[in-house]
């Protein structure tokens, strides 16, 4: 898939956000939004899997920790053809798979997340599995960047470096803001990539909506030896909706019918 398909299909993902949200009158609209380039890229290039056999042995696993971003998810499997693009419309709905957090009864979802700090732990076990039984798919991890103070992710962040599981990737969604405020006021988490380079891993940034870029770190970080790698992806929460862009308000708040309009319109 060529780097305008990627950029279509993350404006597809990005309108089945919009509407899973508005119709559920769901919240994290915002934090869904700052992984959509970052999701599409991985689907589209990246990763190996079969979504006609979603547990295929060999395939790459994906853990999305920041599990409140579920819809981005759910919309960018439906689209690369794990399930049917209707079942989108149940989002939240009682009795639905498509759960409000990130629920491993979806076809394509690894791991049910939504409690932070959970997911690069199990990650990690993964990896580090792979690497005992010498098998060559590798895991990848989405974190957001407030969930980075759990200090269940610095342990794993330390056992990931010991064991120099290099088939290990952690994504950061580094879009600063966290709840209700910034992460700088929350809890400050800067030098950031030199904490990840002295805790022995291998850390590039990159800019989280440009898909060449976004490619290119995926391509190289794949010749990484001996290290786990981080990317440090600097996100805009509400990427992609002007009024929603770097707006702590849409961690939370959910769609109006004329603010939905207006979304799909610039879009």
């Amino acid at each position: 898939m060529n780097r305008k398909c990627t950029i279509n299909m993350s404006k597809n993902i990005l309108r089945d956000v919009l509407e899973m949200s508005y119709s559920a009158k769901a919240s994290h609209i915002g934090s869904s939004l700052s992984i959509v380039d970052i999701l599409s890229v991985l689907y589209g290039k990246v990763l190996k899997y079969n979504p006609k056999n979603p547990t295929l042995e060999n395939r790459d696993r994906l853990i999305l920790s920041k599990g409140h971003a579920c819809a981005a998810l759910y919309a960018t499997l439906a689209n690369y053809g794990f399930f049917s693009r209707k079942e989108l419309s149940k989002y939240g709905e009682d009795f639905s798979m498509l759960m409000a957090h990130a629920s491993h009864k979806v076809p394509g979802v690894e791991f049910s997340t939504g409690s932070l700090g959970h997911g690069l732990p199990y990650g990690v076990g993964l990896a580090f599995a792979a690497k005992r039984k010498k098998k060559k798919w590798r895991v990848f991890v989405i974190n957001s960047d407030g969930e980075m103070a759990e200090g269940s992710n610095w342990e794993a962040i330390l056992f990931s470096a010991h064991h120099k599981l290099n088939n290990l990737c952690l994504i950061i969604d580094y879009n600063k803001l966290q709840s209700f405020t910034s992460i700088k006021n929350t809890l400050n988490i800067e030098p950031f990539k030199q904490k990840l380079d002295a805790f022995g891993w291998y850390t590039k940034i990159v800019d989280a909506h440009d898909h060449n870029k976004l490619n290119s770190v995926f391509t190289n970080v794949s010749k990484v030896k001996d290290k786990p790698i981080c990317i440090i992806a600097n996100s805009i929460k509400g990427k992609g909706v002007s009024f929603m862009e770097d707006k702590v308000l849409w961690h939370y708040k959910s769609l109006e019918l004329n603010q939905y309009k207006k979304a799909l319109s610039e879009i």
